[in-house]
């Protein structure tokens, strides 16, 4: 026995060497894949920054008080984004107010109701390639339901047209956030409230939706920054670079921030880039709140739980 067991102690120290001894070659993969990305890291940086820069050298002469209460205009000394920017304001409006009911029931139904069956995992197979979506699809989709097919509801090209298209494009995002927040909620949380006797409904009102509700709201509002920066589906619904903001209705023409930069940077003179470069400063500022907002509701929601 004491024979056998010396071959096997002596392989057992000569795999242990070589182990030691390919330690400072693995080390030296680590270190370089850690290099690697840190200056892919630092040169996305760099190109952000330089864009950023370029874009604040450009627009903050052109921002003022003048360029946010002047509506569109063919001149660019008189130009300004009062009409893109509340139809801007108002998309998000109708946007929330559309998606987010829907969006929030169906990932509850979805992980709280659903059975595990092959229509369920077809469900979902189908939310997560619609998350990925290009854009432009969503635009033709809106394009032939919202303002042909229901026409007589939504007055054609119209903001009511608009804001569904992109409803349409953030409610998978919305459902997969709201599905991943409930997941993340301890099961044994649902199984003592099932062992006093709640029903299911009463769980989930109670105690498994506030737990998920900071997830939630994050992922909401970070759609709707997605949302609100998106140019493709509007311009295939119908929005206009030049109209002034009259707010009559859901089936009025509509406008919004990133129409008229689209339009402000296809032209040739340098003062409607001026233009444009103040618009996406704007716009800037507008999902830097909505994010803000993302960020102070989750820790709201966290601290008070």
């Amino acid at each position: 026995m004491a024979q056998d067991a010396q071959p096997v102690s002596q392989a057992v120290s000569s795999e242990d060497a070589r182990f030691k001894l390919n330690l400072p070659k693995r080390y030296n993969f680590d270190r370089l894949f850690a290099l690697t990305a840190l200056v892919a890291t630092l040169v996305g940086l760099i190109v952000l920054l330089l864009l950023l820069i370029d874009v604040l050298i450009d627009g903050l002469p052109r921002l003022d008080w003048q360029f946010l209460t002047s509506f569109s205009s063919r001149r660019a000394a008189r130009a300004g984004i009062l009409a893109p920017l509340a139809g801007s304001i108002w998309l998000l409006f109708l946007v929330a107010l559309i998606s987010f009911p829907l969006g929030v029931g169906a990932g509850i139904f979805l992980e709280e109701y659903a059975t595990d069956n092959i229509w369920t995992r077809i469900i979902e197979i189908n939310i997560a390639n619609l998350a990925a979506v290009p854009s432009i699809i969503y635009g033709l989709l809106g394009l032939g339901v919202f303002v042909r097919l229901m026409e007589p509801i939504t007055g054609g090209r119209s903001i009511l047209a608009g804001a569904l298209t992109l409803s349409l494009l953030i409610l998978p995002i919305i459902i997969v956030a709201t599905r991943e927040a409930l997941r993340a909620i301890p099961g044994s949380l649902r199984q003592a409230g099932y062992a006093l006797g709640a029903t299911r409904w009463q769980v989930i009102r109670e105690h498994t939706f506030p737990q998920a509700l900071p997830g939630i709201l994050t992922g909401t509002i970070l759609a709707l920054s997605r949302a609100i920066g998106e140019t493709a589906p509007l311009i295939v619904v119908g929005a206009l670079a030049y109209i002034s903001f009259t707010p009559n209705g859901l089936q009025s023409q509509f406008t919004a921030l990133p129409i008229q930069i689209f339009d402000w940077v296809s032209r040739p003179q340098t003062d409607f880039h001026n233009n444009a470069a103040a618009a996406i400063i704007v716009l800037m500022i507008l999902l830097l709140l909505m994010n803000s907002t993302a960020i102070y509701l989750r820790n709201k929601f966290q601290v008070n739980r």
